[in-house]
Formats: C-alpha cells, structure tokens, sequence
C-alpha cells in the first residue's frame, strides 16, 4: 500500500528537500559552523514571528518551549490568567501550576473563541495578573483566537502576553511585534513542516526584564541560559542541540521564504475553506462556530451511523488518508482534518475523496463525490 496521507494536526508531511537536508553529516555543535546555521536559523525563525527580538531554537517539542514560556516569566505564587478553550490551554494551566504559579482559569466553552472584553474584564477585576497565556489555534477544538485584537486590549496594562502559535505560525497571521506579544513560541511539525522535535522562542524586552527577576525556573529551558550562549562567538546553545533537526529547520524555513510568508498564509486560509464548503457538501456538521474557525485544522461532528473507529480505521486503512479523532471528552465524537504545511487541493482531494468514500461504504451518504466536487469548485 502507498505511504499513508498524514491530514492530521500534526505532524505534517515533510518535503524531500527538508528530508535531504538532515542527511548532512553531523558537525561540532561547538563549532563556528554550527554557529552560523544557528544564526541564519534563528533569524529566519524571527522573520516568521515578524519581530526584532531574538528567537533561540529548542531542542524539544511545541510543550518544551510553552513550559519556557511559563516557567521564565513568573515566580512561584505569582498570578497568571489561563484562557481554556481546548487541550493546548488546558496544558498551558497545568505547566503554570506545575511551577507553582498562581493561575485564574478563564473558561470558554469548547468550540468558540474568547473574546477581547472577557480578557478586559478579567484584568479589570484583578490587577496582580502578571500574565496572560493563550493558545492561538487550539487544534483540538479547529478555533482560531483573535490574538490581534487582545493585543491592542494588553497595550492597557502591564501584564505580559504569552501566546502559543505552534500550530498557526506560517499558517495564520501571526506579527509578534504589531500585536504587541511579549512571549510567543512555535514548534516546528505543523505549518513549518519540519519533523518534529525542535521548537522556537521569543522575548520582548519587558519579558527579559521578568525573567530577570525569577529565581527559580528550571534547567534545560532556562532562557537566561540560552540568551548567554547565544551572545557568544561563534553562538551556541547551552546544551546539546539536535543538529540534524538544525538543518531540517533550517531547509523549511528557506522554503517558506521561497514561497513568500503571505503567499503561504493565503494557501492555508484558501484550503480552510475549502475544507469547510467540502464538509458541508458533504451534510456534515462543523465543530466549531464557523466565525472563529482555524485556517490549519477543521473540526467536524462524527455523523450518526458510523463510529469513529470504522470511520478513521476506513479511510486510513483502505484509502490512506491519516484523520485525526477527538480528544478528551470529544473523543469518539469529532474528527479533526489538518490542513497545514504542504498542502494544496491535491491533498484535498485525496482527503475529500476518502472521507466521501467511507461515508457511503457504511450507508451515511449517497454521494460520494460531493465532497471532491466542492474542492474542485473551491480552487476552479
């Protein structure tokens, strides 16, 4: 059978050139040549983020650089606002409190999107919130935050903004800088489309000035560590980096500039909808509210008729498309279609067709061909 299709939240399909790229021969992470693939990555890195901060690479997943992202700017006891709409930001609570951290749980329900005037109210109500962490794309829920316009609510106060953007960075529109974060992090498996395992961070200056102030943040992801390293000639990384993953990043965000960062936002936002008016030929029913839905990951009901294992087993097993199911209590009741990296309607089709296929296999469609049908209309 020919390679399965990964349509999952990641990880995502990797280009051969990414591939190839890890293939070189493993050099001296302590050598000025390592040190100047890390620069030229790091700055990369930052180009994406659209900030003037410094990136610095970690060798670890999207959770390594969320924990740094928490642990650095906040002291044990001292009081953060988790925004919870999904798993991601359940995680981001559960790595503050893990560090003894102080956190207010501002809930949203499953499959909406928080809003500018609930982050308002919250920091109207309690002014020792030090920080707010959010997830900018939770794929476990296909919603998209409005992290721009809270960004212009943060400019009011003194609290910094951490925001996760592993799974929207090169897929969404993410400007560090113009939306005044002070903490953003991403991981390299989703829309950067490089194998898993490396992540990325940075700072503002206000940030740095807190990290300076905590005294207790961990080791391997201790970031004052990392900035000394990195301001040495030639840069390192204060511990052992994985250099191969160095060179993959590094091939995948030369790709991304080939191809133009608003080139490739406009890729995704084109196949989110794609993927939409697909599931509504379809008759299915979409998770999330249709207005905040993400440009990288589509949630959609399981109909009735069908279980998530015949369902997701069917098209991975007998049409090699890889879907993604539900998590926690939404397990067994959505399945979740990744659209990021390198995608185009190709994919799209093979997906749509799958999916279409299965459907009618267990008798919960009599078209098979709708969905393929809207892709076709979608990019004609």
């Amino acid at each position: 059978m020919d390679e399965v299709l990964l349509m999952i939240p990641g990880p995502t399909t990797v280009h051969p050139r990414v591939l190839n790229a890890m293939s070189k021969a493993v050099i001296n992470h302590r050598s000025a040549k390592y040190g100047e693939l890390l620069t030229e990555t790091s700055e990369l890195m930052s180009d994406l983020f659209k900030t003037q901060n410094q990136s610095y690479l970690l060798t670890g997943s999207g959770t390594a650089a969320m924990e740094a992202a928490i642990s650095n700017v906040l002291n044990p006891g001292e009081k953060i606002l988790n925004v919870v709409g999904g798993k991601f930001g359940e995680r981001f609570m559960k790595i503050a409190e893990a560090h003894g951290i102080s956190c207010d749980e501002l809930a949203v329900e499953w499959g909406t999107a928080v809003t500018p005037e609930a982050i308002k109210e919250a920091l109207d109500n309690d002014e020792d919130i030090k920080a707010i962490s959010i997830v900018h794309n939770e794929t476990s829920t296909g919603v998209a935050a409005p992290i721009e316009k809270i960004g212009k609510v943060m400019k009011d106060y003194d609290a910094l903004y951490i925001v996760d953007t592993v799974s929207s960075l090169a897929g969404d529109d993410v400007d560090v800088d113009k939306y005044g974060i002070d903490v953003c992090i991403t991981g390299s498996q989703k829309c950067i489309a490089a194998p898993p395992g490396m992540s990325a961070i940075t700072l503002s200056d206000d940030a740095w000035k807190c990290a300076e102030n905590v005294d207790s943040n961990g080791f391997y992801l201790d970031m004052k560590a990392y900035r000394k390293s990195g301001d040495k000639n030639p840069p390192e990384t204060p511990y052992t980096p994985s250099v191969s993953l160095t060179y993959a990043l590094n091939e995948a965000l030369k790709m991304i500039q080939e191809e133009g960062v608003q080139n490739r936002i406009d890729r995704h936002h084109k196949a989110a909808k794609a993927s939409v008016e697909a599931v509504k030929a379809l008759g299915l029913e979409l998770f999330a509210d249709e207005k905040v839905s993400s440009t990288t990951v589509t949630a959609v009901k399981m109909p009735e008729g069908i279980t998530d294992k015949e369902f997701r087993g069917t098209t991975r097993d007998k049409y090699g498309v890889e879907l993604a199911g539900g998590q926690d209590h939404l397990k067994g009741n959505i399945f979740r279609i990744g659209h990021m990296g390198n995608i185009s309607y190709k994919e799209l089709l093979q997906t749509f067709g799958a999916i279409g296929m299965t459907l009618k296999e267990f008798g919960v469609i009599d078209d098979a061909g709708a969905g393929v049908s809207s892709i076709t209309k979608s990019y004609c």
